[in-house]
């Protein structure tokens, strides 16, 4: 497997195509937004919520890096949770899609604000109602937080088989990379040494996301761990695992347009 291959053959590539280019257009149209990390985990997100293995009116979804929301944004209205114009609000006052997702929102069911708190949120929706599938979405990044590990101690000790935690693993954060300011070292095997599974995956590969995502929901008593590993603004040859765009402000013309025309060739 070619790691980052994002396989054109696949059927959800051209939706891939099209909904990085919904991306650009309402941050570059809000003049804000968290663009990189929307990037990397729109294909993730994607994978999710066109599979069977979810129904998301039972089962649960959490996202827990509640800055990228735009690629989750841009997936519900696709999924037909609102209107497609409602994207081009963003950020907007009075919007109900703002830059940190809100239950506000249809489709969402965790108002994100600090980071690392997702998890934990997610254990408790998992405990209440073990019939269902929880699936939380986090970064990194997120895992400087010590309630994250809190909450990975946790989900073992509670055995919970319905818990799956997705880790965006693109390697920049908003001051820098992982790796300069706080490394991670082995995280699949510190999740290991925690009592989870641990699959690593392509995230921009979506034969091998929806094989992972079949493997995880199938963990048993253990709680299932993703690391996917994913590139900070895939698609775009000037973002792409350049931290500077972990968000930015509007883009300038010419860059904008260079993006735009990038992504229509995706």
């Amino acid at each position: 497997m070619a790691l980052f291959s994002a396989p054109k053959t696949h059927p959800l590539h051209s939706k891939a195509r099209s909904l990085r280019l919904d991306i650009l257009e309402m941050i570059n149209h809000a003049g804000f937004g968290h663009i990189g990390s929307a990037f990397s985990s729109v294909d993730i997100l994607i994978s999710l919520y066109n599979s069977k293995l979810f129904n998301f009116k039972k089962d649960r979804f959490v996202l827990s890096a509640g800055h990228l929301c735009a690629s989750l944004y841009a997936v519900l209205a696709d999924t037909g949770y609102f209107d497609k114009e409602e994207l081009f609000t963003f950020a907007q006052f009075n919007s109900r899609l703002q830059g940190h997702a809100t239950i506000d929102t249809p489709g969402i069911n965790y108002s994100a604000g600090s980071l690392g708190q997702g998890l934990s949120y997610s254990i408790g929706l998992a405990l209440g109602d073990p019939k269902h599938h929880v699936v939380c979405l986090s970064s990194d990044g997120e895992h400087n937080e010590g309630q994250v590990w809190e909450a990975i101690m946790a989900a073992n000790k509670f055995h919970l088989g319905n818990l799956i935690s997705i880790v965006d693993y693109n390697g920049c954060q908003i001051g820098g990379t992982t790796q300069e300011i706080m490394p991670l070292d082995e995280l699949a095997g510190k999740y290991l040494r925690f009592g989870w599974t641990v699959t690593t995956v392509d995230g921009h590969n979506f034969y091998e996301l929806a094989r992972v995502l079949k493997k995880s929901k199938d963990s048993s008593i253990y709680p299932a761990c993703i690391i996917v590993k994913t590139v900070l603004g895939k698609g775009v040859s000037f973002m792409e695992n350049n931290c500077q765009y972990h968000d930015i402000k509007k883009l300038a013309p010419d860059l904008f347009i260079t993006a735009k025309n990038e992504l229509q060739r995706y």
